[in-house]
C-alpha cells in the first residue's frame, strides 16, 4: 500500500472509532429510421424491492480520508442510495428502482474498477468507504402549470406525430421518471397515496435526488462492449468518465466492430420517418412519403443524436429507458435519454468510438 493510501486508511479509522457518525443514515445494415433530419435548438427541457435493503456494514478502515466523510457524508446504506450516488458520479445503472439488478451490478463494477478495487458488484467493505453520499438520496418535485399543460398522449400514427409541434412527455409519471432517472413503478412505491391521474399545479412528490453528471476530465474515446451491452467514455489513461447501459443491433451483421468516429452532435433532434424502412406498415404503404417527426423526449431518437462515420449509425436517446440494454435496436446504439444527453456533453466531432465484440 502506498503512503498516501495508508494515510487515508488511518484517517478513516480514526473517524469510525470516534463514534457512530460514520454509519449511513437511511433517507425518509443500419437503417435510416435512426437518422435525425436536422439539429434543433436547445432541448425542451422487476418487481420493486424495498428501498431500505441494507448494505453490508463498512469496515473500520478504508481508503477514504476523514475529511471526505465530513464533506460528503457517510457511505451509502442501501441500494437506492447506491444507485443515486452512482448516477451522480457518471455510473448509470439505468432506471433507479432500489434493486441490485444486472445493470446496477455493472455500474458498481465500473466504479470499483475506477477505484482500483476488486470488481464484485457488491456493496462490500472495500467499496462502501469510497461510495460516500454527496447529498441526501431523496428530494421532492413540484409540478408546475407549464409542465402539466404540455403533457399530451403520443399519437399512434406517424402522420399524427409529424403534425405535433413537439413530442413532450405523455404523462406526469413519465416526466418524473425521466427527470429523476427513476423507474415509474418505483415512483409509485415512493408516493403510494399520490393520484397520478389527477394532478394540480403545486402537487409535490418524493423523487431520487439525482444531479447532472459533470467532470473536469477530458474524454479521449468511447468504448462500446457489445457482449456486455455497456458504453463507457474514458480518458486517455482509461479512467471512466461515463458508464451506461446500451441497446445494440438485433441483427449480428449490423453490429459494426472496430473504430468509428463522431461526425455530428445534435441536441433534441428531429427524426426522419422513411416509409421504405417500414415496408410492412399499412401506413407506410398508404403515405408513400417521408415525414419529419418533431423533437422531444418521445421522438424516436430521444433528446440527443451523436452521428457516427458509418451511414445510418449513431448513439442516441429513446422514449423507453426501461428497455435499454434489455431489448435490441435496428442498428444504432440506444441509450436512456439522460445518458445520451450526458454523453453529448463529453464528446466532440472526431472522437473515436471503439466497438468491441
Amino acid at each position: 500500500m502506498s503512503p498516501s493510501r495508508l494515510l487515508r486508511c488511518l484517517c478513516l479509522l480514526g473517524a469510525f472509532q470516534a463514534g457512530p457518525a460514520g454509519r449511513a443514515q437511511a433517507e425518509p445494415a443500419p437503417r435510416p429510421e435512426d437518422t435525425p433530419a436536422q439539429e434543433a435548438g436547445t432541448p425542451t427541457p422487476k418487481k420493486i424491492a424495498p428501498e431500505d435493503t441494507p448494505a453490508i456494514e463498512p469496515a473500520a478502515s478504508s481508503d477514504a480520508p476523514a475529511e471526505a466523510l465530513a464533506k460528503e457524508g457517510p457511505p451509502v446504506a442501501n441500494w437506492v442510495e447506491a444507485q443515486v450516488e452512482l448516477h451522480r458520479r457518471g455510473f448509470s445503472c439505468g432506471s433507479i428502482d432500489g434493486v441490485r439488478g444486472a445493470q446496477t451490478a455493472d455500474a458498481l463494477k465500473a466504479f470499483q474498477r475506477n477505484e482500483g478495487l476488486r470488481e464484485t458488484g457488491e456493496l462490500d467493505k472495500a467499496t462502501l468507504p469510497l461510495l460516500l453520499r454527496t447529498a441526501p438520496a431523496y428530494t421532492t418535485h413540484t409540478f408546475t402549470t407549464e409542465e402539466l399543460a404540455r403533457l399530451e398522449p403520443v399519437p399512434d400514427t406517424w402522420l399524427a406525430k409529424s403534425q405535433r409541434p413537439e413530442l413532450y412527455y405523455a404523462t406526469a409519471l413519465e416526466l418524473a421518471g425521466e427527470l429523476y432517472h427513476a423507474n415509474p413503478k418505483f415512483l409509485r412505491t415512493l408516493n403510494p397515496d399520490f393520484n397520478w391521474d389527477d394532478i394540480l399545479p403545486g402537487a409535490t412528490i418524493k423523487v431520487p435526488a439525482v444531479t447532472a453528471v459533470t467532470s473536469t476530465l477530458k474524454v479521449a474515446r468511447v468504448h462500446i462492449r457489445l457482449a456486455d451491452h455497456v458504453l463507457e467514455a474514458t480518458t486517455e489513461e482509461g479512467q471512466i468518465v461515463l458508464h451506461c447501459p446500451v441497446s445494440i443491433a438485433r441483427n449480428v451483421d449490423k453490429r459494426p466492430v472496430g473504430e468509428l468516429h463522431v461526425i455530428v452532435l445534435a441536441p433534441n433532434p428531429d427524426y426522419t420517418w422513411d416509409p421504405a424502412v417500414f415496408a410492412e406498415s399499412p401506413e407506410a404503404k398508404e403515405l408513400g412519403r417521408k415525414l419529419i417527426i418533431p423533437p422531444g423526449p418521445n421522438n424516436p431518437v430521444g433528446l440527443a443524436w451523436i452521428g457516427l462515420d458509418r451511414p445510418g449509425y449513431g448513439m442516441h436517446g429513446t422514449p423507453e429507458p426501461e428497455k435499454v440494454g434489455r431489448t435490441e435496436s435496428h442498428g444504432c446504439f440506444r441509450l436512456a435519454n439522460w445518458d445520451a444527453v450526458a454523453l453529448l456533453t463529453f464528446v466532440k466531432v472526431g472522437l473515436p468510438v471503439v466497438v468491441e465484440p
